[in-house]
Protein backbone atom coordinates (compact mmCIF):
# COMPACT_ATOMS: atom_id res chain seq x y z
CA UNK A 1 0.00 0.00 0.00
CA UNK A 2 1.28 3.45 -0.92
CA UNK A 3 0.61 7.01 0.10
CA UNK A 4 0.47 9.64 -2.64
CA UNK A 5 2.47 12.83 -2.11
CA UNK A 6 0.73 15.24 -4.48
CA UNK A 7 3.24 18.03 -3.89
CA UNK A 8 6.28 15.91 -4.73
CA UNK A 9 4.37 13.83 -7.32
CA UNK A 10 5.67 10.67 -5.68
CA UNK A 11 4.29 7.65 -3.87
CA UNK A 12 5.63 6.37 -0.59
CA UNK A 13 5.37 2.79 0.59
CA UNK A 14 3.49 2.32 3.83
CA UNK A 15 4.91 -0.03 6.41
CA UNK A 16 2.79 -3.13 6.87
CA UNK A 17 2.37 -4.22 10.47
CA UNK A 18 0.85 -7.08 12.42
CA UNK A 19 -2.07 -6.26 14.65
CA UNK A 20 -0.14 -7.64 17.59
CA UNK A 21 2.74 -5.24 16.88
CA UNK A 22 0.34 -2.33 17.31
CA UNK A 23 -1.30 -3.76 20.45
CA UNK A 24 -4.58 -4.06 18.55
CA UNK A 25 -7.07 -6.66 19.74
CA UNK A 26 -9.76 -8.58 17.92
CA UNK A 27 -12.65 -7.73 20.24
CA UNK A 28 -11.67 -4.22 21.28
CA UNK A 29 -10.54 -2.97 17.88
CA UNK A 30 -11.26 -4.97 14.72
CA UNK A 31 -14.72 -6.00 15.90
CA UNK A 32 -15.59 -2.44 16.91
CA UNK A 33 -14.39 -1.00 13.60
CA UNK A 34 -16.62 -3.34 11.60
CA UNK A 35 -19.57 -2.99 13.99
CA UNK A 36 -19.52 0.79 13.57
CA UNK A 37 -18.83 0.73 9.82
CA UNK A 38 -20.17 -2.55 8.41
CA UNK A 39 -20.25 -1.14 4.87
CA UNK A 40 -16.44 -1.46 4.96
CA UNK A 41 -17.27 -5.03 3.88
CA UNK A 42 -18.66 -3.71 0.61
CA UNK A 43 -22.41 -3.60 1.27
CA UNK A 44 -25.05 -2.21 3.58
CA UNK A 45 -25.39 -4.41 6.63
CA UNK A 46 -27.38 -3.91 9.82
CA UNK A 47 -25.42 -5.13 12.85
CA UNK A 48 -27.93 -6.70 15.25
CA UNK A 49 -25.62 -8.18 17.91
CA UNK A 50 -22.03 -8.36 19.12
CA UNK A 51 -20.57 -11.32 20.96
CA UNK A 52 -23.77 -13.24 20.29
CA UNK A 53 -24.00 -16.16 22.73
CA UNK A 54 -27.60 -17.25 22.28
CA UNK A 55 -26.65 -20.84 21.47
CA UNK A 56 -28.20 -23.57 23.58
CA UNK A 57 -25.87 -25.78 25.63
CA UNK A 58 -22.69 -23.99 24.53
CA UNK A 59 -20.55 -21.10 25.73
CA UNK A 60 -19.44 -20.15 22.23
CA UNK A 61 -19.75 -16.59 20.98
CA UNK A 62 -20.20 -15.26 17.46
CA UNK A 63 -18.28 -12.02 16.89
CA UNK A 64 -20.93 -10.13 14.89
CA UNK A 65 -24.42 -10.97 13.71
CA UNK A 66 -25.96 -8.84 10.96
CA UNK A 67 -28.79 -8.63 8.45
CA UNK A 68 -28.33 -7.92 4.76
CA UNK A 69 -30.79 -6.12 2.49
CA UNK A 70 -32.55 -9.39 1.63
CA UNK A 71 -33.24 -10.26 5.26
CA UNK A 72 -30.56 -12.95 5.44
CA UNK A 73 -28.49 -13.44 8.55
CA UNK A 74 -24.80 -12.61 8.04
CA UNK A 75 -22.35 -14.22 10.46
CA UNK A 76 -19.11 -12.26 10.72
CA UNK A 77 -16.19 -14.07 12.35
CA UNK A 78 -13.07 -12.00 12.95
CA UNK A 79 -9.50 -13.17 13.43
CA UNK A 80 -6.43 -10.97 13.66
CA UNK A 81 -3.13 -11.98 12.12
CA UNK A 82 -4.03 -15.60 11.29
CA UNK A 83 -7.32 -17.44 10.78
CA UNK A 84 -6.21 -20.66 12.42
CA UNK A 85 -7.39 -23.98 11.02
CA UNK A 86 -10.87 -24.16 12.51
CA UNK A 87 -12.47 -20.84 11.58
CA UNK A 88 -14.62 -22.34 8.80
CA UNK A 89 -15.88 -25.11 11.05
CA UNK A 90 -16.58 -22.52 13.73
CA UNK A 91 -18.60 -20.38 11.32
CA UNK A 92 -20.56 -23.38 10.03
CA UNK A 93 -21.50 -24.31 13.61
CA UNK A 94 -22.72 -20.78 14.26
CA UNK A 95 -24.75 -20.82 11.03
CA UNK A 96 -26.38 -24.06 12.13
CA UNK A 97 -27.13 -22.58 15.54
CA UNK A 98 -28.89 -19.48 14.14
CA UNK A 99 -30.65 -21.22 11.24
CA UNK A 100 -33.76 -21.81 13.36
CA UNK A 101 -34.18 -18.21 14.54
CA UNK A 102 -37.52 -16.71 13.53
CA UNK A 103 -38.07 -13.03 12.88
CA UNK A 104 -39.48 -12.27 16.33
CA UNK A 105 -36.43 -13.85 17.96
CA UNK A 106 -34.18 -11.84 15.63
CA UNK A 107 -36.01 -8.64 16.55
CA UNK A 108 -35.54 -9.46 20.26
CA UNK A 109 -31.81 -10.05 19.73
CA UNK A 110 -31.51 -6.71 17.96
CA UNK A 111 -33.52 -4.97 20.69
CA UNK A 112 -31.10 -6.29 23.31
CA UNK A 113 -28.20 -4.96 21.23
CA UNK A 114 -29.78 -1.51 20.89
CA UNK A 115 -30.58 -1.32 24.61
CA UNK A 116 -27.07 -2.38 25.64
CA UNK A 117 -24.89 -0.59 23.11
CA UNK A 118 -26.93 2.29 21.67
CA UNK A 119 -29.09 3.52 24.52
CA UNK A 120 -32.28 1.96 23.19
CA UNK A 121 -34.42 2.33 20.10
CA UNK A 122 -37.14 0.33 18.40
CA UNK A 123 -35.67 -2.80 16.81
CA UNK A 124 -38.76 -3.59 14.75
CA UNK A 125 -38.87 -0.10 13.25
CA UNK A 126 -35.14 -0.17 12.50
CA UNK A 127 -35.44 -3.52 10.71
CA UNK A 128 -38.42 -2.33 8.66
CA UNK A 129 -36.59 0.87 7.74
CA UNK A 130 -33.43 -1.03 6.76
CA UNK A 131 -35.37 -3.47 4.54
CA UNK A 132 -37.68 -0.82 3.10
CA UNK A 133 -40.87 -2.42 4.44
CA UNK A 134 -43.82 -0.60 6.00
CA UNK A 135 -45.05 -3.41 8.22
CA UNK A 136 -43.11 -6.01 10.21
CA UNK A 137 -45.72 -8.59 9.14
CA UNK A 138 -44.41 -8.19 5.57
CA UNK A 139 -40.80 -8.78 6.59
CA UNK A 140 -39.15 -12.13 5.87
CA UNK A 141 -36.00 -12.86 7.87
CA UNK A 142 -33.62 -15.83 7.88
CA UNK A 143 -35.50 -17.77 5.24
CA UNK A 144 -34.51 -21.42 4.77
CA UNK A 145 -30.78 -22.07 4.52
CA UNK A 146 -29.94 -18.53 3.48
CA UNK A 147 -27.38 -17.78 6.21
CA UNK A 148 -24.17 -16.15 4.95
CA UNK A 149 -20.63 -16.53 6.27
CA UNK A 150 -18.10 -13.69 6.35
CA UNK A 151 -14.55 -14.44 7.52
CA UNK A 152 -12.17 -11.59 8.30
CA UNK A 153 -8.43 -11.97 8.99
CA UNK A 154 -5.03 -10.63 7.99
CA UNK A 155 -3.88 -14.00 6.68
CA UNK A 156 -5.90 -16.99 5.43
CA UNK A 157 -4.43 -20.45 5.58
CA UNK A 158 -4.74 -22.56 2.46
CA UNK A 159 -7.06 -25.06 4.12
CA UNK A 160 -9.38 -22.21 5.07
CA UNK A 161 -9.59 -20.72 1.57
CA UNK A 162 -10.07 -24.20 0.08
CA UNK A 163 -12.94 -24.87 2.47
CA UNK A 164 -14.48 -21.45 1.76
CA UNK A 165 -14.38 -22.07 -1.99
CA UNK A 166 -15.91 -25.51 -1.49
CA UNK A 167 -18.76 -24.01 0.54
CA UNK A 168 -19.29 -21.33 -2.08
CA UNK A 169 -19.39 -23.98 -4.79
CA UNK A 170 -22.10 -25.80 -2.87
CA UNK A 171 -24.38 -22.79 -2.63
CA UNK A 172 -23.38 -21.52 0.84
CA UNK A 173 -22.58 -17.83 0.42
CA UNK A 174 -19.11 -17.41 1.91
CA UNK A 175 -16.83 -14.38 1.74
CA UNK A 176 -13.26 -13.91 2.93
CA UNK A 177 -11.79 -10.47 3.61
CA UNK A 178 -8.16 -9.71 4.36
CA UNK A 179 -7.56 -6.83 6.79
CA UNK A 180 -4.04 -5.49 7.13
CA UNK A 181 -2.81 -2.51 9.18
CA UNK A 182 -0.21 -0.07 7.79
CA UNK A 183 1.79 2.76 9.34
CA UNK A 184 3.20 5.97 7.97
CA UNK A 185 4.72 8.07 10.67
CA UNK A 186 2.09 8.55 13.33
CA UNK A 187 -0.77 7.69 10.95
CA UNK A 188 -2.29 4.21 10.89
CA UNK A 189 -4.21 2.82 7.92
CA UNK A 190 -6.34 -0.29 7.38
CA UNK A 191 -6.58 -2.12 4.07
CA UNK A 192 -9.72 -4.28 3.66
CA UNK A 193 -9.89 -6.48 0.58
CA UNK A 194 -12.32 -9.20 -0.45
CA UNK A 195 -10.42 -12.22 -1.74
CA UNK A 196 -13.19 -14.86 -1.92
CA UNK A 197 -15.01 -14.54 -4.14
CA UNK A 198 -13.00 -11.98 -6.11
CA UNK A 199 -15.39 -8.99 -6.34
CA UNK A 200 -15.18 -8.79 -10.13
CA UNK A 201 -16.22 -12.45 -10.39
CA UNK A 202 -18.50 -12.64 -7.34
CA UNK A 203 -21.78 -12.48 -9.25
CA UNK A 204 -20.54 -15.01 -11.79
CA UNK A 205 -19.25 -17.43 -9.12
CA UNK A 206 -22.43 -17.17 -7.07
CA UNK A 207 -24.47 -17.73 -10.22
CA UNK A 208 -22.43 -20.81 -11.10
CA UNK A 209 -22.77 -22.11 -7.55
CA UNK A 210 -26.53 -21.56 -7.65
CA UNK A 211 -26.75 -23.33 -11.01
CA UNK A 212 -24.69 -26.27 -9.71
CA UNK A 213 -26.87 -26.43 -6.62
CA UNK A 214 -30.03 -26.47 -8.73
CA UNK A 215 -28.57 -29.22 -10.92
CA UNK A 216 -27.67 -31.29 -7.87
CA UNK A 217 -31.16 -30.78 -6.47
CA UNK A 218 -32.68 -31.80 -9.81
CA UNK A 219 -30.55 -34.93 -9.90
CA UNK A 220 -31.53 -35.80 -6.33
CA UNK A 221 -35.18 -35.24 -7.17
CA UNK A 222 -34.84 -37.39 -10.29
CA UNK A 223 -33.16 -40.14 -8.27
CA UNK A 224 -35.95 -39.97 -5.69
CA UNK A 225 -38.59 -40.18 -8.46
CA UNK A 226 -36.82 -43.12 -10.08
CA UNK A 227 -36.59 -45.00 -6.79
CA UNK A 228 -40.25 -44.30 -6.04
CA UNK A 229 -41.36 -45.52 -9.47
CA UNK A 230 -39.23 -48.67 -9.27
CA UNK A 231 -40.75 -49.48 -5.88
CA UNK A 232 -44.26 -48.89 -7.18
CA UNK A 233 -43.80 -51.03 -10.29
CA UNK A 234 -42.33 -53.87 -8.23
CA UNK A 235 -45.51 -53.95 -6.16
CA UNK A 236 -47.65 -53.51 -9.28
CA UNK A 237 -46.04 -56.45 -11.09
CA UNK A 238 -46.34 -58.65 -8.03
CA UNK A 239 -50.07 -57.93 -7.96
CA UNK A 240 -50.43 -58.61 -11.70
CA UNK A 241 -48.71 -61.99 -11.35
CA UNK A 242 -51.47 -62.98 -8.94
CA UNK A 243 -54.24 -61.79 -11.25
CA UNK A 244 -55.81 -62.93 -14.51
CA UNK A 245 -53.81 -60.33 -16.43
CA UNK A 246 -50.81 -61.97 -18.08
CA UNK A 247 -49.66 -59.07 -20.26
CA UNK A 248 -46.82 -58.17 -17.89
CA UNK A 249 -45.52 -61.61 -16.98
CA UNK A 250 -42.15 -60.97 -18.68
CA UNK A 251 -41.82 -57.29 -17.76
CA UNK A 252 -39.39 -55.96 -15.13
CA UNK A 253 -39.83 -52.91 -12.85
CA UNK A 254 -38.90 -49.62 -14.50
CA UNK A 255 -37.83 -46.21 -13.23
CA UNK A 256 -40.05 -44.54 -15.85
CA UNK A 257 -43.58 -43.39 -15.12
CA UNK A 258 -44.99 -45.89 -17.62
CA UNK A 259 -44.87 -49.65 -18.00
CA UNK A 260 -45.65 -51.06 -21.45
CA UNK A 261 -46.67 -54.48 -22.74
CA UNK A 262 -47.41 -55.80 -26.21
CA UNK A 263 -50.97 -56.02 -27.45
CA UNK A 264 -50.44 -58.50 -30.31
CA UNK A 265 -50.28 -55.83 -33.00
CA UNK A 266 -46.82 -54.72 -34.12
CA UNK A 267 -45.95 -51.16 -33.19
CA UNK A 268 -48.81 -50.88 -30.68
CA UNK A 269 -48.89 -51.55 -26.95
CA UNK A 270 -50.77 -51.25 -23.68
CA UNK A 271 -49.40 -48.91 -21.00
CA UNK A 272 -49.84 -48.52 -17.27
CA UNK A 273 -49.18 -44.93 -16.13
CA UNK A 274 -48.06 -44.03 -12.60
CA UNK A 275 -48.39 -40.24 -12.29
CA UNK A 276 -48.02 -37.73 -9.50
CA UNK A 277 -51.72 -36.89 -9.73
CA UNK A 278 -53.28 -39.87 -11.50
CA UNK A 279 -53.21 -43.49 -12.58
CA UNK A 280 -53.96 -44.33 -16.21
CA UNK A 281 -54.35 -47.23 -18.62
CA UNK A 282 -53.75 -46.76 -22.35
CA UNK A 283 -53.77 -48.42 -25.73
CA UNK A 284 -51.09 -46.74 -27.86
CA UNK A 285 -50.71 -46.78 -31.64
CA UNK A 286 -47.02 -46.10 -32.26
CA UNK A 287 -46.22 -47.63 -35.62
CA UNK A 288 -43.57 -46.00 -37.78
CA UNK A 289 -46.21 -44.55 -40.11
CA UNK A 290 -48.31 -41.69 -38.73
CA UNK A 291 -50.90 -42.45 -41.40
CA UNK A 292 -51.28 -46.02 -40.15
CA UNK A 293 -51.62 -44.83 -36.56
CA UNK A 294 -54.41 -42.43 -37.49
CA UNK A 295 -56.12 -45.12 -39.57
CA UNK A 296 -56.00 -47.56 -36.65
CA UNK A 297 -57.28 -44.90 -34.26
CA UNK A 298 -60.17 -44.08 -36.62
CA UNK A 299 -61.03 -47.78 -36.89
CA UNK A 300 -61.41 -47.98 -33.10
CA UNK A 301 -63.14 -44.60 -32.84
CA UNK A 302 -65.84 -45.78 -35.25
CA UNK A 303 -66.70 -48.35 -32.55
CA UNK A 304 -66.53 -45.79 -29.72
CA UNK A 305 -69.94 -46.33 -28.17
CA UNK A 306 -69.74 -50.11 -28.30
CA UNK A 307 -66.23 -50.23 -26.88
CA UNK A 308 -67.05 -47.85 -24.02
CA UNK A 309 -70.14 -49.89 -23.17
CA UNK A 310 -68.07 -53.10 -22.98
CA UNK A 311 -65.35 -51.37 -20.98
CA UNK A 312 -67.79 -49.67 -18.62
CA UNK A 313 -66.45 -46.10 -18.87
CA UNK A 314 -65.77 -43.15 -21.18
CA UNK A 315 -62.37 -43.17 -22.86
CA UNK A 316 -60.21 -40.16 -23.66
CA UNK A 317 -59.68 -40.35 -27.43
CA UNK A 318 -56.39 -38.70 -28.40
CA UNK A 319 -55.78 -38.89 -32.16
CA UNK A 320 -52.62 -36.80 -31.96
CA UNK A 321 -53.75 -34.23 -34.49
CA UNK A 322 -51.38 -31.63 -33.04
CA UNK A 323 -48.52 -32.98 -35.17
CA UNK A 324 -47.72 -36.08 -33.14
CA UNK A 325 -47.13 -39.34 -34.95
CA UNK A 326 -48.72 -41.56 -32.30
CA UNK A 327 -52.36 -41.87 -31.25
CA UNK A 328 -53.82 -43.34 -28.07
CA UNK A 329 -56.96 -44.32 -26.19
CA UNK A 330 -56.83 -43.84 -22.43
CA UNK A 331 -58.77 -44.04 -19.22
CA UNK A 332 -57.64 -42.36 -15.99
CA UNK A 333 -58.42 -41.82 -12.31
CA UNK A 334 -57.15 -39.09 -9.98
CA UNK A 335 -54.76 -40.22 -7.24
CA UNK A 336 -51.99 -38.67 -5.16
CA UNK A 337 -49.37 -41.01 -6.53
CA UNK A 338 -46.57 -39.66 -4.32
CA UNK A 339 -48.41 -40.69 -1.16
CA UNK A 340 -47.50 -44.34 -0.67
CA UNK A 341 -50.62 -44.89 1.40
CA UNK A 342 -52.55 -44.61 -1.87
CA UNK A 343 -50.50 -47.26 -3.66
CA UNK A 344 -52.63 -50.29 -2.74
CA UNK A 345 -55.75 -48.57 -4.08
CA UNK A 346 -53.90 -47.41 -7.22
CA UNK A 347 -52.53 -50.89 -7.86
CA UNK A 348 -55.98 -52.45 -7.54
CA UNK A 349 -57.44 -49.82 -9.85
CA UNK A 350 -54.73 -50.35 -12.49
CA UNK A 351 -55.01 -54.14 -12.28
CA UNK A 352 -58.77 -54.04 -12.73
CA UNK A 353 -58.79 -51.54 -15.59
CA UNK A 354 -55.87 -52.91 -17.62
CA UNK A 355 -57.73 -56.24 -17.49
CA UNK A 356 -60.90 -54.58 -18.73
CA UNK A 357 -59.00 -52.72 -21.44
CA UNK A 358 -57.37 -55.91 -22.70
CA UNK A 359 -60.71 -57.73 -22.89
CA UNK A 360 -62.41 -54.77 -24.56
CA UNK A 361 -59.75 -54.31 -27.22
CA UNK A 362 -58.88 -57.97 -27.97
CA UNK A 363 -61.38 -58.51 -30.82
CA UNK A 364 -60.91 -55.10 -32.47
CA UNK A 365 -57.12 -55.55 -32.35
CA UNK A 366 -57.36 -58.96 -34.01
CA UNK A 367 -59.61 -57.56 -36.75
CA UNK A 368 -57.29 -54.54 -37.20
CA UNK A 369 -54.34 -56.90 -37.61
CA UNK A 370 -56.18 -58.88 -40.31
CA UNK A 371 -57.01 -55.72 -42.23
CA UNK A 372 -53.39 -54.53 -42.06
CA UNK A 373 -52.17 -57.89 -43.39
CA UNK A 374 -54.73 -57.86 -46.21
CA UNK A 375 -53.73 -54.33 -47.18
Amino acid sequence: MFKIDLNANRIMRLEEKRFGDLNLRERNHLQEWIANMPDALGEELLIIQKEFDGFDDTRERLDLLALDKEGRLVLIENKLDDTGRDVVWQAIKYAAYVSSLNKNQIADIFQQYLDRHHGGGNAVERICEFLGEDEFDEVVLNSGNSQRLVLVAAHFRREVTAAALWLLGHGITTQCFTVRPFLHGADAFLDIKQIIPVPEAAEFMIGIARKDSEERASKENAKERHNRRSAFWAKMLERLRNSEVKLYNNVSPSRDHWLSAGCGLAGCHYSLIFGRDEARVELNFTRSSAEENKRLFDFFHEQKDALEEVFGGKFIWDRGDDGRKASRIQFSQDFDGYDEQNWPEMIEWLTRHIGRLEKTMASPLALAGQRLRQR
